[in-house]
């Protein structure tokens, strides 16, 4: 079965699927190893891996391509769902972004409803005429038939233009073919039930991590209120750069590591050195 279809498959069985966030090998890896059948290549993840910032729309599609490619090398049998911004430009940019991703081996791709550049500040995310937005998401899923890759369709205009715009534009979004739906920011229960209505049927996404201006349900709540997918951007990553902190920390103590430093041992089984000698073993010239 193709990536598509394997994830189709998970979507007509029961249950929430949580995606952990990933960027690169080492955090797709890792949560293959934990478990995980899926994961979410994060846009917010790569901004912070590869520039050391926010997610304010400064990663390339080259960029977020080569982090894909990473995650798809050291987890290859992970279905990842690939955020694929806005698209990159217009509805023909949406196609190519669509077609690289479905080619490359992805079992989904994110599209929004966002314009880009996005308005020289941090605050807000302004959003596409409500049809421009039909078009990108229409081209998605033409674009889409080629692999059989998935699109998750989001809107990002609940903040600046309300609720019953969002909810409009999730259900105008599954009637042109959208097979996830994701309504960004929602206040609250009620808003959470009205788009998962508005996608009639279809499997919606939600956005777990806490401190962002949203409703964030816990994960059963989420489960109960009709989520399929939820997708936790700063479960790996905090306690990543948590744990970079508390090693940089020790090194300007005088000590060699922090306390909560994986044993050495650990580390170079949880790297692969042992995997690789006994792959290698295999073409070693005797003598």
């Amino acid at each position: 079965m193709t990536p598509p279809d394997r994830l189709r498959a998970l979507l007509a069985q029961p249950g929430l699927i949580v995606m952990p966030a990933v960027w690169d090998g080492i955090s797709a890896k890792l949560a293959a190893e934990a478990g995980y059948g899926t994961a979410f290549l994060s846009g917010s993840c790569v901004a912070a891996s590869r520039l050391g910032g926010p997610d304010l729309d400064l990663v390339s599609f080259g960029e977020m391509f080569d982090s894909f490619t990473m995650v798809r090398n050291a987890a290859p049998d992970t279905l990842v769902l690939a955020d694929g911004d806005h698209g990159y430009g217009n509805a023909m940019n949406v196609q190519r972004t669509v077609q690289a991703y479905g080619r490359a081996g992805a079992a989904a791709v994110l599209i929004e409803d966002k314009i880009t550049p996005r308005a020289l500040t941090a605050a807000g995310k302004p959003c596409l005429p409500r049809e421009e937005a039909r078009m990108k998401i229409r081209a998605a899923v033409e674009a889409a038939k080629e692999s059989g890759v998935l699109v998750l369709a989001r809107t990002d205009c609940r903040p600046t233009q309300g609720i019953d715009e969002a909810v409009a534009r999730i259900a105008l979004f599954a009637e042109e073919g959208a097979d996830i739906l994701f309504l960004d920011s929602p206040a609250d229960e009620d808003e959470i039930r009205r788009g998962i209505a508005a996608a009639g049927g279809k499997p919606c996404f939600c956005v777990l991590s806490p401190g962002a201006p949203r409703a964030t349900p816990s994960r059963t709540e989420a489960e109960a209120l009709g989520y399929r997918i939820a997708t936790y951007p700063t479960g790996m990553l905090s306690p990543a750069i948590a744990g970079m902190k508390a090693g940089l920390a020790a090194l300007l103590r005088g000590e060699a590591e922090a306390s909560a430093a994986l044993p050495p041992a650990e580390l170079r089984e949880t790297l692969g050195y042992g995997s690789y000698d006994r792959a290698a073993k295999r073409f070693i010239v005797p003598g």
